[in-house]
């Protein structure tokens, strides 16, 4: 016997991912432009037409049912179909006239994307790139749920939904106060690091994973009681003698114009590199050009930021 529901529609569809991100009705309906009432009733239509419920309220907010958990993913992947399905058809009917969403690590957006913006706008009147700043354990779950089209993330990358053209790899340099024991050494032997204070980012940056593991190796002390929100409080704790820290290439080259109370230095025989790539959706429309986006970019890193990066081969 066949049945009179009617059959879900994207908008649905989209409040429903919306408040299960949200866990809040009216977190979700101000994100969407919509009255609370309307969402309510888009989400009772919803559940009347898929004969269950998939949410639940209580004190502690909007919980989604074990049903709901079940068809999230799901739902999810079908308003990405659906994203996907308009982006082609409107590459196919404007060219690459659109909005981008880029998402770039805090450690490395600002310091790169002043050298490569410019000319990508250049070289390509009608991109637009709208460029968010997050960790890259949420680029990489945001580039898989929709939230961003492109990312440049670290590297390696193992996610099998996800493409990745390597861009470059960036040095990280030793930094001291510049009354330090070390202050004055272009390059400094590891065995000099052992015993040190190091300062490093909050955890939920990669930045503060990668530094972790050089202080295992070389035994360093990682001070996780002080702990910088950015670059610019790290290398400030620096200053203050808090410690000695581990920056990146980029910021040094872009911040670091007059660093009298700062000493940079290399760890001889042993650099510390990072490598950053350019990622997408394998499934992505725009896959295509996207490719051809990484290999232009790599071209204006070679050109910009050569002597301070090594640009790097598909």
């Amino acid at each position: 016997m066949a049945s009179n529901r009617q059959a879900p529609t994207i908008k649905q569809l989209e409040y429903f991912a919306a408040i299960a991100g949200r866990s809040s009705y009216r977190r979700a309906a101000e994100e969407l432009g919509v009255s609370q009432p309307a969402l309510t009733t888009q989400i009772a239509a919803l559940e009347s037409a898929l004969g269950l419920s998939l949410f639940e309220r209580s004190r502690a907010g909007t919980l989604l049912t074990p049903e709901g958990r079940e068809l999230l993913d799901q739902a999810r992947q079908i308003l990405l179909a659906m994203r996907e399905l308009r982006e082609n058809a409107q590459m196919l009917a404007q060219g690459y006239q659109t909005t981008y969403k880029l998402g770039v690590p805090p450690t490395v957006g600002p310091y790169l994307l002043p050298n490569v913006l410019p000319e990508l706008h250049a070289r390509y009147h009608a991109l637009k790139l709208y460029v968010r700043e997050g960790a890259p354990r949420q680029l990489q779950r945001g580039l898989a749920e929709g939230a961003y089209d492109l990312a440049i993330i670290p590297l390696p990358v193992t996610a099998e939904d996800l493409a990745v053209e390597p861009l470059f790899t960036e040095p990280l340099k030793f930094v001291v106060p510049a009354d330090h024991r070390l202050a004055g050494k272009p390059q400094v032997m590891p065995s000099q690091l052992r015993g040190e204070k190091v300062l490093t980012l909050e955890e939920q940056h990669h930045f503060h994973h990668q530094v972790q593991e050089i202080c295992e190796d070389l035994g360093a002390q990682l001070q996780r009681d002080y702990e910088g929100t950015s670059l610019d409080t790290l290398r400030q704790m620096v200053v203050m003698g808090l410690g000695v820290a581990f920056l990146p290439g980029l910021y040094v080259h872009s911040e670091m114009h007059h660093p009298e109370a700062l000493h940079v230095s290399e760890l001889k025989a042993q650099p510390i590199l990072r490598q950053h790539g350019l990622a997408w959706r394998a499934s992505a429309p725009g896959r295509r050009f996207y490719r051809e986006l990484a290999a232009y970019t790599r071209e204006i890193i070679q050109k910009r930021l050569g002597d301070v990066v090594t640009v790097d081969s598909p």
